[in-house]
């Protein structure tokens, strides 16, 4: 079924549109792309009705991905110059129930919500509020990195590009425990950092904090500033960046996570903590709508909402993400809150993929040339559902024929999401542990921790418990392993199903009467800060 759907806006050639004013005086012979000319001819000719028969197959496309992956819905849209060519759902919101999945299902939308946000923040530079030069530690009193310098110098630009030096996933384990974005943001000062601006580190909370300097220069708070600048003057009802709006919504899709070989609605996740990088829920008609503002270099109904090279600027390459591993591969590059790639077509492509591995996978993707854009929305783990859809309709477009099964490659490349975590993983107990070396008592107590907070260990029904987060709202029961080093099973967005992970008490003064002193959680130690002293 196709849908119409808004009024028509045409499409603009944003790769061509960036070349104005910053590129070096060229030589007599070497011909220059003007301002809007249209770019040189791509690589591939296009499929002969290609853009008729990819919608005319698209339903299947996307009921034959579902079946394969057994994720239970989606919701899929089109756009082409201007205009929703395409909007639809397939499955239901929630297994085991038959309430079916439409073009107006709301999703939450993960990571998805980068680019969205990076649109937001494009409206201030348009507006003269921000810069995406400017400097970030004025806006965020206290702010502070581990490097004095880098802190001095950090922009809105270095922490939309993950090209702040903060590890990849910085601050996603506070969020986890419990903890929520003022706290976070606050004790991003402890992770260890690498090279500025030439290494790549995707990290959800370093883009929520530069949103977060966005939204204090602005004035407001930035669930409010998506509304005002973006939702409301694009039309976008069904949108928002609140956790309380989406579960509000009666047609919503649940989450489902990957239990067993099987998508089992086993969760909800509030992500608002990082909102601005992983919070926004939406529809595929309001996506849509999005999609048909960026293509048309930030103009909505006539109205220019955001200049065209404040937004080309997110679009343009900011920082290698995926260097490649041979001369025949193809380089990736994120922009601002963007990825940014060339297809095998010689077309530019502009993309994101969402993913909670709690129970959703979405994925939209841009060709600026041909002024189209794809997005799915599904209520499943991230098993490549979405990106599949998206991709053999661009082949559809661009070749008349898919050039792979993209199930299959897409299955594999995002196999790590469904990847147990811990050290214990796949370990078997020993047959023949040593005991503790001190009774559970002189264990307990509180615990020190300047990245974490205060861990608290208590003995109950004759086992140790583990209680992190504010107000120790987050329970690790330990079970014995071997003499001092106990197990436990993590929880949350970063520990899917069979993660396994031990805690080590190391006794101060080499005896037990002395007390423990140092307690690591491995699971937690991945940038070395998972140990607490007592």
């Amino acid at each position: 079924m196709r849908a119409v759907r808004g009024a028509a806006v045409p499409a603009v050639v944003i790769a061509a549109l960036a070349l104005a004013g910053c590129t070096p005086a060229a030589p007599p012979y070497a011909p220059r792309v003007e301002l809007g000319e249209a770019p040189p001819g791509d690589a591939v000719e296009l499929a002969e009705g290609g853009l008729d028969g990819a919608l005319d197959a698209l339903p299947e496309v996307v009921e034959h991905v579902l079946d394969e992956t057994g994720v239970p819905g989606a919701a899929v849209a089109v756009v082409h110059d201007g205009e929703t060519v395409f909007a639809d759902g397939f499955g239901v919101k929630r297994v085991g129930e038959d309430d079916p999945i439409d073009a107006e299902t709301v999703f939450q939308v993960a990571s998805m919500s980068k680019p969205i946000g990076s649109t937001v923040v494009a409206t201030q530079v348009t507006d003269g509020v921000v810069g995406w030069d400017t400097p970030v530690a004025p806006l965020l009193p206290g702010f502070a990195l581990a490097d004095p310098w880098v802190t001095e110098h950090l922009t809105v630009g270095d922490l939309y590009s993950h090209r702040s030096g903060l590890p990849m996933a910085a601050g996603d384990d506070l969020e986890d425990i419990g903890y929520d974005r003022e706290y976070v943001i606050d004790h991003l000062r402890y992770e260890p950092l690498k090279p500025f601006r030439t290494s790549y580190g995707y990290a959800n909370f370093g883009m929520t904090t530069g949103a977060q300097a966005v939204a204090n220069a602005a004035g407001v708070d930035w669930e409010t500033l998506s509304e005002q600048e973006l939702y409301e003057p694009l039309g976008m009802t069904s949108t928002s960046s609140r956790y309380d709006d989406f579960v509000a919504r009666d047609d919503r899709a649940d989450l489902h996570a990957l239990v067993d070989g099987e998508f089992q609605p086993l969760y909800e996740r509030d992500p608002d903590a990082q909102s601005p990088a992983g919070g926004v829920s939406s529809n595929a008609v309001d996506v849509a709508k999005w999609m048909a503002f960026v293509l048309a270099g930030g103009v909505a109904e006539g109205e220019t909402l955001v200049d065209t090279p404040d937004l080309a600027a997110a679009m343009q390459p900011q920082v290698t993400s995926a260097p490649s591993a041979v001369p025949s591969m193809r380089s990736g590059s994120y922009g601002y809150g963007f990825n940014v790639g060339t297809q095998s077509s010689g077309r530019v492509t502009a993309s994101h993929s969402g993913a909670f591995v709690l129970g959703a996978g979405t994925n939209f993707q841009l060709v600026p040339s041909l002024g189209l854009g794809i997005v799915a929305l599904t209520n499943g783990a991230p098993v490549g559902a979405a990106e599949a859809i998206t991709t053999e309709f661009l082949d559809l477009v661009q070749y008349g024929e898919p050039s792979r099964d993209w199930v299959e490659a897409y299955g594999a490349a995002l196999a790590h999401y469904r990847e147990p975590a811990g050290d214990l993983v796949d370990e078997t107990a020993p047959a023949s542990p040593a005991p503790p070396s001190a009774p559970l008592e002189a264990y307990a107590g509180t615990w020190s921790n300047d990245y974490f907070g205060p861990a608290e260990v208590a003995v109950e029904g004759g086992s140790l418990v583990v209680r992190l987060g504010p107000d120790g709202g987050y329970e690790l029961p330990l079970d014995t392993w071997d003499g001092d080093t106990f197990a436990f099973t993590p929880t949350g967005e970063n520990a899917p199903d069979g993660s396994r992970s031990s805690a080590t008490f190391v006794l101060g003064g080499g005896g037990a009467g002395a007390g423990a002193s140092t307690l690591t959680l491995q699971f937690f130690d991945a940038n070395g800060l998972g140990t607490w002293t007592r």
